[in-house]
């Protein structure tokens, strides 16, 4: 059975007095009725600090980003190494936000991927179309492009590493979602996508989230989905209890 994900990334949020406050109300939180498992992403000065905070719990620690080299001189970059040895082991890469003012293209993103599999890193992988193509009718072949670029060189064992993440960049920060209907078409586009690839079983078994302006009050209809295995949470994931109310969703 695939498993059913709430990852909050909360980009460039959070000083660490405001780090402490929200992890410690995560903790808090009774989880044994929870259904879906919780990964955070803070921000690179206060990885170390979330990485000890919740190591004897059940939520789990990414970071926003990695360098696909292992080290040298790349200036303010960040190696799989360097994450492990803080006992991060989760990495999301290919945001629509590092693809836009950061330049990072498929080329790109497929050296990032190799290299974090290859490290034994757990990737959560963005992609998703702009509200140009959707408009343009090439939001499918946009989505199986970036696929295909930047996952399809991988095993079929490698991808038990692999959380994929839908994101609409049109709905990202607009306060705009796409409808339960969209997010389940596409979901279900990108799971034939792959099964065609690689096979059916291998797709059924992972993880794609949905990550386009997700709230409490929309996550239970879109999390019933039957593609839809939860959700990569922005702004909602800054506040404990929008976050908590999102993750008990299913």
């Amino acid at each position: 059975m695939r498993k059913k994900i709430v990852a909050g990334n909360w980009k460039m949020n959070c000083t660490i007095t405001e780090t402490q406050h929200l992890l410690e109300a995560l903790k808090n939180n009774d989880s044994s009725q929870r259904e879906a498992s919780l990964i955070v992403a803070p921000t690179f000065t206060n990885l170390q600090y979330a990485s000890t905070a919740l190591k004897d719990t059940d939520i789990a620690v990414a970071a926003q980003n990695m360098h696909h080299q292992d080290k040298g001189a790349f200036t303010g970059e960040v190696s799989a190494d360097m994450l492990q040895s803080i006992e991060v082991c989760t990495v999301i890469l290919g945001h629509s936000e590092r693809r836009a003012y950061f330049a990072e293209d498929d080329e790109l993103l497929a050296q990032k991927v190799s290299t974090a599999i290859d490290k034994q890193m757990n990737v959560i992988f963005c992609f998703g179309e702009s509200l140009q193509e959707r408009k343009e009718q090439r939001h499918f072949e946009v989505v199986a492009s970036q696929l295909q670029k930047a996952l399809f060189q991988l095993t079929p064992d490698q991808w038990q590493h692999v959380i994929l993440a839908y994101e609409p960049i049109w709905a990202i920060g607009t306060g705009e979602t796409a409808t339960p209907q969209q997010a389940q078409q596409m979901h279900a586009f990108i799971r034939q996508t792959i099964a065609t690839h690689y096979n059916e079983d291998l797709a059924d078994q992972v993880s794609i989230l949905y990550g386009g302006s997700v709230k409490p009050a929309n996550a239970k209809e879109i999390f019933a989905q039957p593609d839809v295995d939860g959700g990569l949470i922005g702004g909602a994931s800054l506040n404990a209890e929008s976050f908590l109310s999102i993750a008990n969703a299913f």
